[in-house]
C-alpha cells in the first residue's frame, strides 16, 4: 500500500483560502440580489392586482428597483476579484 502526502506550502494554503472567500462572498450576493428580485417582482404582482391602472407607472419603477438590485451581484463580483488579486 503507497501512502501519498500532500505538502502545500503557505502561498498554496493562502490562495486556496482566497478562492474559497471569493466563492462564498460572491454566492452570497447573488443569493442576496435573488431574494431582492423576488420581492421586487411579487410585490409588483401584488401591486397591479390591487391597482391595475397603476400598471405603467409601476414597471418603471420595477425596472429601475430590478437594475439596481442586479447591480449588487457585480458589486460583489467586482470585490471579490479586487480582494483575491490585492490581499
Amino acid at each position: 500500500m503507497t501512502t501519498v502526502l500532500a505538502v502545500t506550502t503557505d502561498a498554496g494554503l493562502a490562495d486556496l483560502g482566497k478562492a474559497i472567500a471569493f466563492g462564498v462572498g460572491v454566492g452570497l450576493g447573488a443569493v442576496g440580489a435573488g431574494i431582492g428580485i423576488g420581492n421586487i417582482f411579487g410585490s409588483m404582482i401584488q401591486a397591479v392586482a390591487r391597482q391595475p391602472e397603476l400598471r405603467g407607472e409601476l414597471t418603471g419603477i420595477q425596472w429601475l428597483g430590478f437594475a439596481l438590485t442586479e447591480a449588487v451581484v457585480f458589486y460583489a463580483l467586482l470585490g471579490g476579484l479586487l480582494a483575491y488579486v490585492l490581499v
